[in-house]
């Protein structure tokens, strides 16, 4: 008997979202959440604590489109212990951290805001910031709106400025309103589990990232259907916004360093980078030859170093 080609349209879809489903629950079993859950504005934000208050101003890492806090254990491992205080943030909607807000929540005002809920909650004052990538843009918009919060920002391949073109298809089809969840509930994770390790790879180059890399960082977790869409309405609607904010770059008061790769294929150097100290006139600009989009993986000791100057330590 043949079978309903609408049954199968039908099907196909609800098995995929089913085992999506199930996938999702185990990808979270697998990574439990490591921190404190603070109330914030975007809801409860995730972050990891560790390390003591010894005069320095604590770091506040925030990681980059498709990480979490995990992120930077991979590159930095034990390093971290000889920054005194070091918080570890999921952003709202990413790892663990909640995203009330909506479509809303992929302003950088709205997770800057939200980010400084958090350390009210843990009664810190000012901080050192280290972004990644897009996170860049969002520490500088702390850097203008917080400025009494900012100690300094060490922005690591920061994407800040207006670029040409646009962002990769299935960006801005899970950030659809009627496409993404479709999206998200069906292809996505199948097909980003296939293509996780050239993902990588591609985004990496011509650096190679340790073998364990995507389980280290916790990779798996942005695949859930949630996290995905929100991962994707962050890429979608940054162009927008640093159009507007960059003008503003001017007025940002704190110390800055940027260190970025001259071979940086994700996010351009000359335009972004550049841009930082040309817009910034306090910026330290380090560019590292031969290096892609992870500064941080190719020599995280000089991130390190930088990270303690920032902080005024020796």
């Amino acid at each position: 008997m043949a079978i309903d080609p609408l049954i199968t349209a039908a099907a196909v879809p609800a098995l995929l979202a089913g085992w999506t489903a199930v996938r999702a629950r185990r990808i979270t079993r697998s990574f439990p959440p490591e921190g404190l859950f603070l109330p914030t504005r975007a809801g409860a934000l995730h972050l990891i604590d560790s390390g003591d208050g010894d005069g320095r101003p604590p770091v506040v890492f925030l990681h980059g489109a498709s990480g979490s806090a995990l992120s930077w254990r991979p590159a930095f491992g034990d390093r971290l212990d000889g920054l005194g205080r070091v918080l570890l943030v999921d952003r709202p909607g990413h790892g663990f951290s909640e995203r009330r807000a909506g479509r809303e929540a992929a302003r950088l005002d709205h997770q800057a805001d939200a980010i400084v809920d958090a350390l009210d909650g843990l009664g810190i004052g000012k901080a050192v910031v280290v972004a990644h990538s897009w996170a860049g843009a969002l520490a500088c918009r702390m850097a203008l709106d917080h400025a009494d919060r900012v100690a300094g920002l060490c922005l690591i391949a920061p994407a800040t400025h207006p670029w040409p073109g646009g962002v990769h298809w299935y960006y801005s089809v899970a950030a659809s309103p009627v496409l993404g969840p479709l999206f998200s509930w069906t292809l996505a994770l199948p097909v980003g589990e296939a293509w996780m390790r050239a993902s990588i790879a591609g985004v990496f180059s011509p650096q190679a990232v340790e073998d364990d890399y995507a389980e280290a960082a916790g990779i798996p977790l942005v695949l859930r259907p949630h996290q995905f869409r929100a991962n994707a309405e962050d890429v979608a609607g940054l162009l927008p916004q640093v159009e507007e904010q960059s003008r503003r770059y001017g007025d940002i008061s704190c110390p800055v360093t940027v260190i970025s790769g001259d071979a940086d294929g994700v996010v351009w150097t000359h335009l972004h980078s550049a841009g930082l100290a040309r817009d910034i006139a306090q910026t330290k600009l380090i560019i590292m030859p031969g290096v892609g989009h992870g500064p941080h993986h190719a020599d995280p000791d000089r991130i390190i170093t930088e990270i303690r100057a920032l902080q005024g330590s020796p």
